[in-house]
């Protein structure tokens, strides 16, 4: 039955996504925040669907921590998911993609239209002065930065494996930093096709101010990062 309702999501889920990308194009003409509206909304769809279809509900934790203004999100990544549940409650949400997304028909114009950060991949150290430039551009805006502090989706229980870019950003733009922890991994895995039934967690926890040196941020990020998320992951493991 976990196999049958997670081809009937993952079909619906990217027949959803094609056929959105068309109709919204209208929105690509309206600017940024029409593009952001309708992303949330893609959002919203798609999680009804993985409700109904996969009894996989996402439930949010610690909204209070988000400030109205500038932050930095710095969260657990573990499953494709995180990115949906983050779009849905990050005011002015940027996250900072690999540039070659930029080429896929329809989806870069959306990248493009809200305003996201590309980055070459390719060109490592130097990318860092680039994101740090635009995320003050961004800052100015009083949007908020989703960082994934690993680089990429590490799987359940995987060693931690935080990079110290998101303590030089905090450094250079002076803004709070909200960490965010999760248990989506359990339920949708990386590279994973099964949608497991349950409650993904994404929870928001207290906010870092500026001002700690670099070492002391990083220590204190993934100390509470990973804390978090090994309770969550625990009571995920400890309901199904």
């Amino acid at each position: 039955m976990i196999l049958l309702r997670s081809i009937l999501f993952n079909l619906c889920f990217y027949a959803l996504l094609i056929v959105l990308m068309i109709l919204g194009a209208p929105a690509l003409l309206a600017g940024r925040r029409s593009t952001e509206a309708y992303g949330r909304f893609w959002v919203r769809v798609s999680l009804a669907l993985l409700d109904r279809i996969c009894h996989l509900k996402v439930e949010f934790r610690g909204l209070q921590h988000l400030p109205e203004g500038a932050a930095i999100i710095a969260s657990k990544h573990q499953s494709f998911l995180d990115v949906l549940a983050l779009i849905l409650h990050v005011r002015g949400f940027t996250f900072i993609y690999k540039r070659e997304l930029a080429f896929i028909p329809l989806f870069g114009l959306y990248l493009w239209r809200s305003k996201q950060i590309a980055i070459d991949r390719a060109k490592r150290g130097g990318a860092l002065p680039r994101v740090i430039a635009a995320a003050q551009r961004i800052f100015a805006e009083d949007r908020q930065l989703i960082i994934f502090p690993e680089g990429t989706r590490k799987p359940v229980g995987a060693p931690p494996a935080y990079k110290a870019g998101v303590a030089r950003i905090v450094q250079e733009s002076g803004v709070v930093c909200v960490p965010v922890a999760l248990n989506s991994g359990v339920f949708w895995r990386r590279r994973g096709f099964l949608r497991r039934s349950g409650t993904a967690v994404v929870e928001f926890l207290a906010p870092i101010a500026p001002g700690l040196d670099k070492e002391s941020f990083m220590q204190l990020l993934e100390t509470r990062i990973e804390d978090a998320t090994e309770r969550l992951v625990a009571e995920a493991r400890g309901k199904n």
